[in-house]
């Protein structure tokens, strides 16, 4: 796809979030959109972000389920760029700057250097984290009612929108990551629940699956960068007004309330 193409459907996906309107899914516009071509669109909204004075603070992986990477025919997650202005440090989200929100429960990762090399494996993600915690991820679409193939999530900065780190941190040597569980509620009521192990079988795996998938990209997992490394259950939708909590088994109960 030429540059032109990809500027133009960057441009579509950067004014949707900015007046919160979306968009046609871009594979019907253009069905020859590919996995590549979807990124370098991703990045170019990620350079205009840059451009505009915000900071990248990590990358969030999705996709990481056998079920959803089922439902879009698909055998590897996706990633996106996370910027410090998506954290929501008092768990308190910003609905009205949202589209369709969902909520995720997942473990973030804290680097404490840099994650390089080849072929990296689980024990170069222990080796480099400062410490795991808990966390929520509200995913957003740009695109219609979550109509979405692969190429469009992908695009629209793999349908990131804010996310939350819980206060307790541990070592991720110091707990059996796929072993934990949790169990997520919406208004007190069950929304949702899974383990650790839903996520490609262990979140340590998540994360050595991205480095080495933006190696080819040239790009690199750095010191400092939250990563957040996929969702242990579905993502029930969220409204204004929502209270979600979840509890997980090492980390204690973390809030996200939408206002």
């Amino acid at each position: 796809m030429d540059g032109g193409k990809i500027a133009a459907f960057a441009e579509q996906l950067f004014k949707a979030e900015q007046s919160r309107r979306p968009l046609p899914p871009l594979t019907d516009q253009d069905s020859s959109i590919g996995v590549d071509d979807a990124y370098r669109i991703q990045l170019e909204n990620v350079k205009r972000v840059v451009s505009l004075g915000h900071v990248i603070s990590g990358k969030k992986i999705g996709l990481t389920s056998p079920g959803i990477q089922k439902q879009l025919g698909v055998n590897e997650p996706d990633y996106g760029h996370l910027f410090a202005a998506m954290e929501c440090k008092d768990g308190r989200i910003p609905a009205d700057d949202l589209i369709l929100p969902k909520i995720e429960g997942e473990i973030a990762f804290i680097l404490k250097r840099d994650l390089t090399g080849e072929n990296l494996t689980r024990g170069d993600v222990l080796a480099a984290a400062d410490y795991v915690v808990a966390a929520f991820e509200i995913v957003d679409s740009r695109i219609a009612d979550w109509k979405i193939k692969l190429p469009d999530t992908i695009a629209d900065n793999a349908s990131s929108g804010r996310y939350v780190l819980g206060s307790r941190r541990l070592s991720p040597g110091e707990v059996n990551l796929p072993g934990v569980t949790m169990k997520l509620y919406r208004n007190g009521q069950p929304a949702g629940e899974g383990a650790g192990s839903a996520v490609l079988g262990d979140p340590c795996l998540s994360v050595a699956w991205l480095a080495n998938r933006l190696r080819s990209y040239g790009v690199t997992l750095k010191a400092g960068e939250v990563i957040l490394s996929g969702a242990f259950s579905a993502a029930p939708a969220a409204v204004k007004g929502d209270v979600f909590t979840a509890e997980f088994s090492s980390f204690g109960k973390i809030e996200a309330v939408f206002v």
